[in-house]
């Protein structure tokens, strides 16, 4: 259909064997693609949330038994995780373009 060829890749779930932890390696192997040319990366997705983890609402304790910025979902990078992976990404980018110019 003359569509880029361009795939957004989500690090969590399958590619990290849905461990949170897991996520930060696989954003390092992401960058490592960028830095080297890899075209066909149009982004990246992280399940991202200020502490990491999950946790569980307690419906008898309601709301107030929650962590203020833990997942009540899917277990989460960190913010201190999300922010290396974010830092080793740019950085990857900014290898390529120092290299293709």
């Amino acid at each position: 259909a003359g569509l880029p060829q361009r795939l957004i890749i989500d690090a969590s779930h399958g590619n990290s064997g849905k461990d949170h932890v897991r996520q930060r390696e696989v954003a390092t192997l992401l960058a490592e693609q960028v830095a080297t040319g890899g075209a066909a990366l149009a982004g990246i997705m992280l399940e991202s949330n200020l502490l990491a983890g999950a946790q569980s609402l307690d419906p008898e304790v309601g709301p107030a038994g929650l962590v203020r910025g833990r997942s009540v979902t899917d277990a989460c990078m960190g913010w201190e995780s999300t922010e290396e992976a974010l830092h080793e990404l740019a950085a990857g980018a900014r290898r390529r373009r120092a290299v293709q110019g």
